[in-house]
């Protein structure tokens, strides 16, 4: 099975990715979609997502004796992770939102982001100009409270694409080496995600990624004498470019300096696992419809 299809998976992916590489506009047409449907169906489904994600906290009897474990290097044990409870209700919800308007596949993958399907309708084909009617969407869930609201995510070298070179038939698809670049220091960032899959049926899907950013309050923090909390506040969805884009065409990354900068893992770490953080402020700079924000009332 390794190697059934492979011969006719590399002959459409490297039409595919000349495709793409001459017309970035239909990359980055396509990501401006999938990021304005997604924003639209959260926001108009904000009521039952926060009654579903609020109800996490009114349970508190139920799991108070057990709690979710605390994380980072100094949890100062006031505050319950609430990874699970932004994964488990946007990671339910979206699939049957996408169902209304997309024949979708739960395609396996080894590894990565949380969420992964691929999308076909007859938009993807216009947008595409008829060169193919799938892509394959990755959604990564990125929950956080007040003290870990910040201007960026971190990702994965499991949730970013890169240039995606096939230059050995044998060998398969490796991408370049990106380059994580801040003020004072840089790393290397070793994504695995190509840019683009061919499935066996000879199905072409562009990668389009998102990430969706919950955040919650701590009413703790705002009435210490009070019941507690920790109700959902905003939410915020954050296209992050293309391989293609960032490595080759355009090629944001050496346009657009600090686009990517060092994660937060220590120098122990597997170099080839390192992390990385996107800006949210130079994603904008990119294109303002790369990051939206919805505030709840």
């Amino acid at each position: 099975m390794f190697n059934k299809h492979r011969q006719n998976q590399h002959s459409l992916y490297q039409k595919a990715r000349q495709f793409f590489l001459a017309n970035p506009d239909i990359l980055i047409a396509l990501e401006q979609y999938f990021s304005d449907y997604m924003f639209r169906a959260i926001e108009s489904n904000i009521a039952s997502i926060k009654e579903d994600y609020d109800e996490a906290s009114c349970l508190f009897p139920f799991w108070q004796q057990y709690p979710p474990d605390e994380r980072g290097r100094q949890p100062r044990g006031d505050q319950y992770p609430w990874i699970e409870v932004g994964e488990h209700i946007f990671g339910e919800k979206i699939p049957r939102f996408l169902q209304k308007d997309f024949i979708m596949r739960d395609v396996g993958l080894p590894t990565g982001p949380d969420s992964r399907f691929v999308l076909k309708s007859n938009e993807i084909a216009k947008i595409t100009k008829n060169f193919t009617d799938s892509i394959w969407l990755f959604i990564d869930i990125k929950s956080v409270g007040p003290r870990d609201d910040f201007g960026h995510t971190v990702m994965s070298h499991n949730q970013i694409s890169g240039d995606g070179l096939w230059l050995s038939f044998k060998d398969g698809i490796k991408n370049s080496v990106m380059m994580a670049t801040g003020k004072q220091q840089k790393h290397e960032f070793h994504c695995s995600i190509p840019p683009v899959y061919v499935l066996s049926t000879g199905v072409i899907a562009p990668v389009v990624l998102l990430a969706i950013k919950p955040v919650y309050k701590m009413l703790s923090l705002e009435n210490p004498q009070g019941d507690g909390g920790q109700p959902l506040n905003r939410v915020v969805v954050i296209s992050i470019p293309n391989g293609l884009l960032l490595e080759s065409n355009p090629g944001y990354l050496k346009k657009f300096p600090g686009l990517l900068f060092p994660g937060k893992d220590d120098k122990q770490k597997n170099p080839l696992k390192v992390r990385s953080r996107i800006s949210f402020d130079i994603l904008t700079r990119i294109a303002n419809w790369r990051v939206k924000e919805l505030i709840l009332k």
